[in-house]
């Protein structure tokens, strides 16, 4: 430091004429501050005391969810007599004061089986179970148990899954599809679900979900590079063999922590140390389910890391859950809304949205598959935040839960999700509104796709690995270890270590059981500008700069070593590049056992299909008339507002024709003719009047399609001149 700044920084005069009062006032201020950092200390240590303290209890107690609702479970995968597992469905019991409509379509939250237990979807009054309560929606949650069942693999998860959903169903019998909350890894296992059984699933939300495992932006993403610099698969086998057959989360969580060595040694607790007086019961929240770390069977383990995290199976259309079960994602029929952030180093939006450029190629085949995709970007917000913050909460997922109704009636394409304050309503009021997107839209996020080349090459190196390891090794590694060996691992691991070291158990920490109420009582306040705390944050700032160089250093060292190994020509001469067939539109459905629900809607969706293409424009009558002039106005400026939904959802259930449709026969209405729209629009206007027949439908309907298209306060340009033409058409 020069002594410039040493000389601001202690507010040395500029004449440097130090006077005996500015003595005395640096004297002062030192005191204040040595008190207040010895109380701060005091206070502290009790916090790390009570933090292990809820650990130990926590772990005694099972490690049930961290939610911050009351909830019953309704059905237990342990029970099941065939395929049992470690999951449960529970319903969330809304306060008292709360209504629930039951027509309303259920939510439900699935949680990250990740290393950590569940509940971060509900861990605060502001979260997605609180939003869907608050709308009134009947809310359910997926949780699971901190061991699984002997056997367990996904498949027997994802068939669990099915049944809760079912479950779901017949308590909502007039309710629509209950939607699909996936949080993180949850996002991907809701997808295979929504993929396979599409009959028992509504609107499917991914939150910070990874589904494209390879992609990636050059020197921001250092995660996907871990797998090829360990070698693969081979690395997870070992410690699946060393745990008795059992993966320990804590690994994984370990993984997560070593992507910010800034946060995790220093600015996680720095900011506890700094605001120690407000700060404990959140910290305190957070690290309740922070400590909490759950076990996989090496089954599953195993299928993750080399079909998902390695080999990236799941957008290549070549994903098997089992011998009789393959996984394409084009079998999705539910609209899907893909909620990521740039802000997030665990699930960059690459990996959150490449899927849909990989699966579907075009915007037009997404069309053609009557599919509907919305994202929304956040520019800041981190991996946890997503679906911790209360902002969050109280925003994007406020206005997502609120919009599953309105998103499955949205024409067939992509689109990005704006939120934006509505000033007309106030604080915590917003409007929203779905701009058609193109494929483009999503790759100009990337930085190109050509790095993912070499990928391949280390899916190809992770198989031999570990193979040579399951051959040759592993059979001695499982001779030297037994449960024991396996809990004495697990509880020597440095991340279990840092909770019960500083707990009631260690002698040193009783103290501070008694000092730290007594420290409250004659608390020191120290003033803002005091000297001493400045440096105390300078020094801070330097610390974590360091540790934050260091990041820098070391990911861009991993990823130059990465692509000198995986990119060199002998790679591509062992592995040369074979060219990869795009995705297949799928063509065959099974209709084994439960499968015979998701084949009849399969076959009616078909033959719907069928009759769309062969159908004339001229085809229907009012009904049809009127959703084809709301659909093309609302859709003129390629932005259909929530307002225009919600405008046409109430003229649905009032208007005496069209009040007896059904909503799922109002929405395949409403599909047919945005397709119709969407293939030839001239022909689709000028078909107007033969079914429009009459003066008075012909007035209706431009009536409806105006309050429709005026309910968010303005018409635009285009939407005005698809009514100049409509209007000269009907000749109204």
């Amino acid at each position: 430091m020069s002594p410039e700044s040493m000389q601001n920084l202690f507010n040395v005069p500029a004449d440097s004429t130090l006077s005996p009062m500015y003595w005395m006032n640096l004297a002062k201020e030192a005191a204040e501050y040595a008190a207040d950092t010895t109380q701060r200390m005091i206070l502290f240590s009790d916090v790390m005391r009570k933090r292990g303290n809820r650990y130990l209890e926590h772990n005694e107690n099972g490690l049930p969810p961290v939610l911050a609702f009351e909830y019953e479970v309704i059905m237990d995968g342990r029970d099941f007599k065939e395929n049992a597992v470690n999951y449960a469905l529970a319903r969330i019991i809304p306060d008292k004061g709360v209504k629930i409509d039951s027509t309303l379509r259920p939510i439900v939250v699935i949680d990250p089986r990740a290393g950590h237990g569940p509940g971060i979807g509900g861990s605060k009054e502001e979260s997605e179970i609180g939003q869907a309560l608050k709308q009134g929606r009947p809310t359910y949650f997926v949780l699971f148990f901190p061991d699984p069942v002997p056997g367990q693999t996904l498949d027997f998860v994802q068939q669990a899954e099915v049944k809760f959903l079912e479950e779901v169903q017949r308590l909502h019998p007039k309710a629509p599809s209950p939607s699909l909350i996936g949080n993180c890894q949850a996002g991907w296992a809701s997808a295979l679900i929504g993929a396979d059984r599409p009959d028992v699933t509504g609107t499917l939300i991914l939150a910070g979900s990874p589904l494209s495992y390879w992609s990636g932006v050059d020197g921001a993403n250092p995660m996907r590079y871990k797998g090829g610099m360990i070698g693969g698969a081979w690395m997870t086998s070992l410690l699946c063999d060393l745990g008795n057959g059992k993966f320990d989360g804590a690994n994984l969580v370990h993984n997560f922590e070593d992507l910010n060595p800034a946060n995790t040694m220093w600015s996680k607790e720095y900011n506890l140390y700094c605001k120690v007086d407000t700060e404990e019961q959140r910290y305190l929240d957070f690290e309740r389910w922070w400590g909490g770390y759950f076990t996989m069977n090496a089954e599953e383990i195993s299928f993750i890391v080399e079909s998902l995290f390695v080999g990236n199976k799941l957008e290549q259309g070549e994903l098997e859950l089992s011998k009789e079960k393959s996984i394409n994602l084009k079998n999705m029929e539910d609209p899907v809304v893909v909620f990521a952030s740039e802000g997030d180093n665990i699930t960059p939006p690459q990996q959150a949205l490449n899927w849909i450029a990989k699966v579907y190629g075009s915007v037009d085949e997404i069309k053609r598959l009557e599919q509907v995709l919305v994202y929304m970007v956040h520019k800041q917000i981190g991996h946890l935040g997503i679906f911790v913050s209360s902002g969050i909460s109280g925003k994007e997922h406020q206005e997502i839960i609120g919009s599953v109704d309105q998103i499955d009636f949205l024409p067939p394409g992509l689109y990005e999700m704006v939120i934006e304050d509505d000033a007309k309503g106030g604080a915590g009021n917003f409007k929203v509104r779905y701009e058609e997107r193109e494929i483009e839209d999503i790759l100009a996020m990337d930085d190109g796709q050509e790095d993912e080349e070499d990928f391949k090459s280390v899916a190809a190196i992770s198989n031999i690995n570990n193979d040579f390891y399951n051959t040759y090794i592993s059979p001695f590694v499982k001779a030297m270890s037994n449960e024991h060996t396996a809990e004495l691992m697990r509880q020597m691991h440095p991340l279990r270590k840092k909770y019960y070291l500083k707990s009631d158990k260690n002698p040193f920490y009783l103290p501070f059981k008694f000092l730290a109420p007594m420290v409250k009582e004659s608390r020191v306040t120290l003033s803002e500008d005091n000297t001493f705390k400045a440096l105390e944050t300078n020094f801070s700032d330097s610390i974590k700069s360091m540790l934050e160089l260091y990041k820098d250093m070391r990911d861009a060292k991993m990823e130059a070593q990465f692509k000198a190994i995986y990119g060199s020509p002998v790679m591509k001469m062992l592995f040369p590049d074979i060219e990869e067939e795009p995705v297949a539109a799928p063509t065959k459905v099974e209709s084994k056992g439960k499968g015979k629900a998701k084949a009849k809607k399969v076959e009616e969706k078909s033959t719907r299909k069928k009759k769309l293409s062969t159908a004339r424009h001229a085809d229907g009558g009012f009904a049809e008339g009127v959703v084809r002039i709301m659909m093309g106005v609302a859709s003129a400026d390629h932005s259909l507002d929530r307002d225009e939904f919600l405008s046409a959802q109430k003229i649905k259930q009032t208007h005496p024709k069209l009040k007896k449709y059904t909503v799922p026969q109002f929405k395949e209405i409403v599909t047919d003719q945005s397709k119709l729209l969407q293939s030839d629009m001239d022909a689709a206007i000028k078909t107007l009047p033969k079914l429009l027949k009459t003066k008075k439908d012909r007035k209706d309907a431009l009536k409806i399609a105006m309050e429709m298209a005026m309910a968010d306060g303005v018409l635009a340009d285009e939407e005005q001149q698809f009514m100049d033409k409509v209007k000269k058409v009907l000749e109204v």
